[in-house]
């Protein structure tokens, strides 16, 4: 969102008023443009908006994109005018001087902020993000990671943002090199700039094919990569070529299309929704509004869009655009931790206005003092060198704020955490409050604490494959049992290979991740479309599970809102005439937060990432619907609650063990400790049999 530039496409017009006679066709490009100071703004509130969750309105980023592509498109394609080349030096420096100072203050305030009121358990992740974003590729960092960008479950980073950010900087180190050599070769081939012109729209057709392909594919890549997102700053540059053509049209029609293309931005931004797949082809309604908006302005139409963007209001508020956009993403992020509480309507609101305040001191006392600095105006290499210094003391404050020690007691060396052993200990954990030092010391490895066994299929996979490593308990048991279902089923993997080994039961875990057994219509996330991978997946399962037919069949699963009773009927069909004895676990207590993060923040109050089993145990309906189908199927019944949840209340912390990994799953070393509670159940079944 670094669309503040100078929004000069034509340095030597002076700006002109309303009360001033309108130009002639020959002399409309303007120094500044009002309409696009406004139409700044109004990304910058459409991005704070949407993150903030005040309104539902996406596209922000896309139309600093465009913004971006034209202002500074336009700068570059002047300069080659007026002098053949691009002088690097004085470019880089505006850039360095613009970016580099707020920059370098968000990045080391939110690590500081993040020592102070994050979770340590976060804190080196983040300043990873934070040497990433310092260094202009975190977008690629998050595509590595696999990031979710509209994940809420406390996963996010407090440098996320700076994914935008990266790419435009990556524009900037290479687009004046392109461009003069894109111009330089067109006139020497064809007198003119149709090798630009062609070049141009290459990028753009080809970056928006790959942005929209890579969605369904990959989304992560197709959301944060340079490749598949630079055709939106490329239209913008495109325009910024084509300004001095555009300038000549009527001023009647220019006034139209400014309107229609304000319009455009904003329905389109409105009708995008959680559930959109994104960028896709979703995101060219935003980018073609605001295309509309600068074009129809190049003509300086008396009656266009201008009228409302430029205004005293949304003038101040394009100002401060940029630093808001730094700044209300890690407080946002943050926030939850420094209030304690739930975040709440009232909550979003205070970021979103305490951020903006934050901008504007940042804006007048930061940004115009390097932006107006006579030294670094007038030489260059000093401001090249302010950007490299500052970048350089920020990434190593990243590097060094890896080293710092996190505020954790360590255990006694041979002490082991006791986990559940009856129904006692899960009530006497209730009445805990401070963490002991044992529980302290296994919390940096708690977000890992899961099976090493590699056995749930990823996102993409379509068939089950049936692999040897998945074998657990007895291999060599004559009794049979498979253990399918999504990640809740798989997390029961190590306790279920103890006692396929106690009781001589050879076990084949069936997993997927985010794929219920059950035949729900299931809308991934990560994707975000319809989970199509899992029906595919679900249906060779129930293949397999027919010609193998094994002694008895566990399904575990995690409780959804997308559940339906015709869903889980049609599964249980499936699975009754497998002749097998049917068993359905019920799904684990939810802690709704993430429990080690929780738990770091709450070394002397462990009571507060507790949760209240009526809460604990979320979607009541959904989970008394499937029960009572899986009994009706002839399922035996083991419900998992009592392992987990006594006096009312659902406890984090149980024998010194952490319960829960993350937001959802119950860590493998908890697991492994309910072997005395489930053991019992299964063997009864099988006697049973």
């Amino acid at each position: 969102m670094t669309t503040h530039a100078s929004t000069a496409v034509s340095p030597q017009l002076p700006r002109r008023h309303r009360s001033e006679p309108q130009p002639d066709k020959t002399d409309r490009l303007r120094k500044y443009r009002p309409d696009i100071q406004g139409l700044r703004a109004v990304a910058i509130m459409m991005v704070v908006a949407m993150h903030c969750g005040i309104l539902d309105i996406h596209g922000g980023v896309d139309v600093s994109f465009v913004l971006s592509g034209f202002l500074i498109g336009g700068q570059l394609l002047a300069e080659i005018d007026k002098t053949g080349k691009v002088s690097l030096g004085k470019f880089w420096a505006r850039r360095f001087r613009r970016l580099s100072p707020s920059m370098a203050i968000t990045i080391v305030g939110t690590a500081a902020a993040a020592w102070i009121f994050g979770s340590p358990l976060r804190f080196r992740d983040y300043v990873a993000d934070g040497l990433s974003a310092s260094l202009s590729f975190l977008n690629w960092r998050l595509v590595e990671n696999g990031t979710d960008y509209f994940a809420n479950d406390g996963s996010q980073s407090p440098y996320q943002h700076f994914w935008s950010l990266g790419i435009e900087e990556q524009f900037y180190v290479v687009a004046p090199i392109l461009l003069v050599v894109a111009v330089w070769l067109s006139r020497k081939i064809f007198r003119n700039r149709f090798l630009v012109v062609l070049g141009l729209l290459a990028v753009i057709a080809g970056s928006f094919y790959l942005g929209w392909t890579k969605t369904a594919e990959n989304q992560p890549l197709a959301y944060f990569a340079t490749h598949t997102r630079i055709w939106e700053i490329t239209t913008g540059v495109l325009l910024a070529l084509a300004a001095p053509l555009v300038s000549r049209m009527n001023t009647g029609f220019a006034a139209v299309i400014t309107w229609l293309g304000l319009g455009t931005t904003l329905v389109t931004a409105m009708l995008i929704s959680d559930a959109t797949p994104l960028p896709g082809y979703a995101v060219a309604g935003p980018v073609a509004g605001a295309l509309l908006v600068i074009a129809g302005g190049c003509a300086n139409p008396r009656f266009g869009a201008e009228r409302l963007l430029d205004n005293p209001v949304l003038d101040f508020i394009g100002n401060a655009s940029y630093g808001w956009y730094l700044l209300h993403w890690p407080l946002l992020v943050l926030w939850p931790s420094i209030v304690d509480r739930e975040f709440s309507m009232s909550d979003r609101f205070r970021v979103a206005v305490l951020s903006f305040l934050l901008a504007v001191l940042m804006h007048y006392v930061v940004e115009r003092r390097f932006k107006r600095n006579t030294q670094l105006v007038a030489r260059p290499w000093k401001g090249v060198l302010t950007g490299f210094v500052l970048t350089g003391v920020t990434a190593g404050a990243m590097v060094a704020a890896t080293s710092v020690p996190l505020h954790l007691a360590t255990a006694s060396s041979g002490a082991v955490a006791a986990g559940y052993k009856d129904r006692t200990s899960v009530q006497k954990a209730v009445a805990v409050t401070k963490l002991s030092a044992l529980t302290q010391s296994t919390l940096p490895q708690a977000p890992d604490d899961t099976t090493d066994r590699d056995c749930i299929a990823t996102i993409e996979v379509t068939r089950y494959q049936p692999l040897d490593k998945c074998v657990v308990g007895s291999p060599e048991a004559k009794t049979t049992m498979a253990l399918f279902g999504d990640s809740h089923a798989w997390q029961w993997m190590d306790l279920y290979d103890a006692i396929g080994k106690d009781l001589g039961i050879r076990i084949t875990v069936i997993s997927k991740a985010g794929c219920s057994p059950q035949v729900y219509r299931i809308l991934n996330p990560e994707v975000n479309r319809e989970y199509r991978e899992c029906d595919s997946w679900r249906e060779s399962v129930f293949a397999a599970l027919t010609k193998s037919r094994p002694d008895v069949i566990v399904v575990a699963d995690r409780v959804r809102q997308e559940a339906g009773r015709d869903g889980a009927v049609a599964a249980w069909k499936v699975l009754q005439k497998t002749g097998s004895q049917l068993v359905y676990m019920t799904d684990t207590p939810q802690p709704g937060q993430n429990v080690p993060d929780c738990l770091a923040t709450h070394l002397d109050d462990a009571a507060a990432c507790n949760r209240p089993e009526w809460q604990a145990l979320e979607y009541t309906d959904f989970r008394a619907m499937e029960k009572d189908v899986a009994e009706k199927y002839g399922a035996k019944i083991i419900d998992t609650t009592d392992a987990f949840c006594g006096n009312d209340i659902c406890p984090s912390v149980i024998g010194d063990q952490v319960v829960y990994y993350d937001n959802s799953h119950v860590t493998a070393s908890y697991s492994k400790t309910v072997k005395p509670y489930l053991e019992p159940l299964v063997k009864q079944i099988l006697d049973a049999m």
